[in-house]
C-alpha cells in the first residue's frame, strides 16, 4: 500500500465508530447579534461525556493561550459550555482570566483544571490555588496533567482526587495524556471506578494505533476530550510550514476530522480571537468531506519535518538521556503557538543535565523519527530559543 492510500485510509478511519447520545441542554442562552448568519441559523450540538452524565457542547474553548476574555464570554453566550484551564497555563494567569470571564455564567457552564503536582499535598494546594482563582467553590473535572506511564498514576494523586471529591470540590476526577496512550489507556481503564474523564491528545497526524486505546476507553463508560486537535497550531518559523499550517481551510478540517470520531465527546481547540471562534464552530455542523482530507495530506505532508506526534519511538535513544518528545512539545507551544513564555517555562523545568546539553555539538544524532522529524534541528532550535 502506497503512502498516499494509507493515509487516505487513516483519515477516513473510525467514521463507523458507534453514536453517542446526543442532548440539548433544557435553556439555552439567546445568542448575540451581529453573528455571522451560518452560525445564527444553526443549532449547537451536546453529547454526554461519558459516565458523568454532564451534556458538553461537541467543541468547547481551550484557554492555554486565550489572553482576549471578551472571546471567552462570547462563547459562553452562544451556547459553548465546557472550558478548560489548567493551574499552569501563562503562569497562573489564564485561571484568574476564565474566571473573571466567566463570572455570571457560571451557573450554565462546566469547568475544568488541571495539576500536575507530584503529591496529594501540592495536588490539594494546586487545587485550592485554582478555586481561588476561578472565584468558583468547585471544578466540574479535575485532571492529573500530562501523564504517560501507568507508573505516573499515583495512589496517592487519587487519593488527593477523592479527597476533593469529598470535600464537593471537584464533580468528576480525570487524567490528561500528551502520549503513550497505549501503555496509559489500559491502566486508567483498569482505575474506571475511579476516573470518569479522560484528555488525551489526537488529531489526523497521528498513528492510527490511537483508535484503539480511545475505544476501550470509552467503552468503560470514560468521558473523551480531545486536545492537540489541530496537530501544532498554525504558526510556524518555516515559510513553507507556515503556509501549510495558514492555508484556508487547514484547522477547521482538522477540527472536523477529529469530531467525525463518535467516540469523542468534545474536543477543545484553542481560541484566541472571533474569527476562530466562528470558524470552529462550524466543525459541529459540517462534516469532513472529500476536499477536507486531500488540505489535510497536503497539511500532513507539509508538517513532517517538524511535528512530534508523542508516539514514543525515540524514548531512551538520546545518548545524553534528553526528553526528546517533551522538548519538541515545549518548542512547538513556542513555533506552533507562538507562546513562547509557556515554552521557555517547561523547559527550565527540565532536570539541569537536560537544559545543558546542546545537540549542535553532537556529530550525529542517535535519535531517528519514524515519522520523520528532524530532532536534533528542532531541538538545537529549542535550546536557542529557550536556555
Amino acid at each position: 500500500m502506497n503512502e498516499e492510500s494509507s493515509r487516505r485510509r487513516f483519515l477516513i478511519a473510525g467514521i463507523g465508530a458507534p453514536a453517542v447520545l446526543t442532548a440539548m441542554p433544557q435553556k439555552l442562552p439567546p445568542k448575540p447579534d451581529g453573528l455571522p448568519e451560518l452560525i445564527a441559523n444553526q443549532k449547537l450540538e451536546y453529547r454526554v461525556l461519558g459516565k458523568t452524565g454532564l451534556k458538553v457542547t461537541r467543541v468547547a474553548f481551550g484557554t492555554m493561550i486565550t489572553s482576549d476574555p471578551t472571546v471567552i464570554q462570547r462563547a459562553a453566550d452562544l451556547g459553548v459550555n465546557y472550558f478548560d484551564t489548567a493551574r499552569v497555563y501563562q503562569n497562573g494567569n489564564c485561571e484568574r482570566m476564565v474566571g473573571a470571564a466567566l463570572k455570571g455564567r457560571r451557573d450554565r457552564v462546566f469547568i475544568s483544571t488541571k495539576t500536575g503536582a507530584g503529591t496529594k499535598e501540592q495536588a490539594l494546594a494546586d487545587l485550592d490555588t485554582s478555586l481561588k482563582e476561578l472565584a468558583t467553590d468547585h471544578v466540574d473535572i479535575w485532571y492529573l496533567h500530562g501523564k504517560s506511564k501507568p507508573d505516573q498514576l499515583k495512589d496517592e494523586l487519587m487519593e488527593a482526587q477523592q479527597i476533593a471529591r469529598r470535600a464537593g470540590k471537584i464533580r468528576f476526577a480525570g487524567v490528561s495524556t500528551h502520549g503513550g496512550q497505549a501503555e496509559l489507556m489500559p491502566a486508567i481503564v483498569a482505575h474506571k471506578d475511579h476516573f470518569d474523564v479522560v484528555l488525551t491528545a489526537y488529531n489526523y497526524f497521528m498513528e492510527t494505533t490511537i483508535e484503539e486505546p480511545i475505544r476501550q476507553a470509552a467503552d468503560a463508560g470514560l468521558g473523551i476530550v480531545a486536545m492537540k486537535v489541530m496537530a501544532g497550531g498554525k504558526r510556524a518559523s518555516a515559510p513553507k510550514t507556515k503556509e501549510i499550517l495558514g492555508h484556508e481551510g487547514a484547522s477547521l478540517a482538522a477540527l472536523k476530522w477529529v469530531l467525525r470520531n463518535l467516540r469523542v465527546d468534545t474536543a477543545i481547540p484553542s481560541m484566541t480571537d472571533m474569527d476562530q471562534l466562528d470558524e470552529n464552530l462550524k466543525a459541529m455542523w459540517q462534516p469532513l468531506s472529500p476536499i477536507d482530507e486531500k488540505v489535510l495530506q497536503a497539511r500532513a505532508a507539509g508538517i513532517r519535518e517538524s511535528y512530534c506526534n508523542m508516539c514514543g519511538a525515540c524514548e531512551g535513544q538520546c545518548t545524553h538521556g534528553l526528553a526528546v518528545a517533551d522538548m519538541l512539545r515545549f518548542y512547538m507551544y513556542s513555533d506552533g503557538y507562538g507562546q513562547f513564555s509557556l515554552g521557555r517555562d517547561h523547559f527550565r523545568a527540565l532536570p539541569a543535565q537536560m537544559r545543558d546539553v546542546r545537540c549542535g555539538d553532537c556529530p550525529e544524532c542517535t535519535v531517528q523519527c519514524p515519522r520523520g522529524v528532524h530532532v536534533q534541528a528542532r531541538l538545537s532550535r529549542a535550546q536557542e530559543c529557550f536556555a
